[in-house]
C-alpha cells in the first residue's frame, strides 16, 4: 500500500452540489430556491425574531409603567458593615471601595441595617435618618458629599 492508494471509504464523501450551473447539473433554473418568495431572493433570510407576520411578542404583551432616566441610584452601605473600620476613622468611597463594600463606582447611601460600636467619621453621598441617628449615637459623624458629575 502506498500514499497514493488511500481512498476515503465507500460512501463516505458526496459530490458538492453544484448549483446555478444549468439545467445538466440537475440544480439549474431556481438553484434548489423553489419558486418565489422570500427566502428565494439574494440576502432573503428573516431575522431570528421575525415570526411570518404574526403580530411579534414584544408588540403582543401589554406595557405598564415607565422608567425614569433622571434617576440616582446609590449604592448601598449598611452600618452593620461599618465595624471594619478602626475607631475615629475618617471614611469617604475610596476607603469603603478599597474595604470591598462597594461593587462599582457609584454614588453611596448609607442604611441602618445593623449596630455601630465605635466612633468614626463618614463621608457620603445620602444617609437615611435613621443611620444617621446610629452613628451619631456611637459617637461618630455623617457627612454628606455633594455628588460630582464626570
Amino acid at each position: 500500500m502506498k500514499l497514493n492508494d488511500l481512498r476515503p471509504a465507500k460512501g463516505a464523501t458526496k459530490k458538492r452540489k453544484r448549483v446555478g450551473c444549468g439545467t445538466g447539473s440537475g440544480h439549474g433554473g431556481t438553484s434548489c430556491r423553489g419558486h418565489k418568495g422570500h427566502k428565494a431572493r439574494a440576502g432573503g433570510n428573516s431575522p431570528i425574531w421575525f415570526e411570518g407576520g404574526q403580530m411579534p411578542l414584544q408588540r403582543r404583551i401589554p406595557k405598564r409603567g415607565f422608567t425614569n432616566i433622571f434617576r440616582t441610584s446609590y449604592q448601598v452601605v449598611n452600618v452593620g458593615s461599618l465595624s471594619c473600620f478602626d475607631s475615629g476613622a475618617v471614611v469617604g468611597p475610596a476607603e469603603l471601595a478599597k474595604a470591598g463594600l462597594l461593587k462599582r463606582k457609584a454614588l453611596v447611601k448609607l442604611l441602618a441595617d445593623g449596630t455601630l460600636d465605635r466612633p468614626i467619621t463618614l463621608r457620603v453621598h445620602a444617609a437615611s435618618a435613621a443611620a444617621k441617628g446610629k452613628v451619631e449615637a456611637a459617637g461618630g459623624r455623617v457627612e454628606i458629599l455633594t455628588p460630582v458629575s464626570d
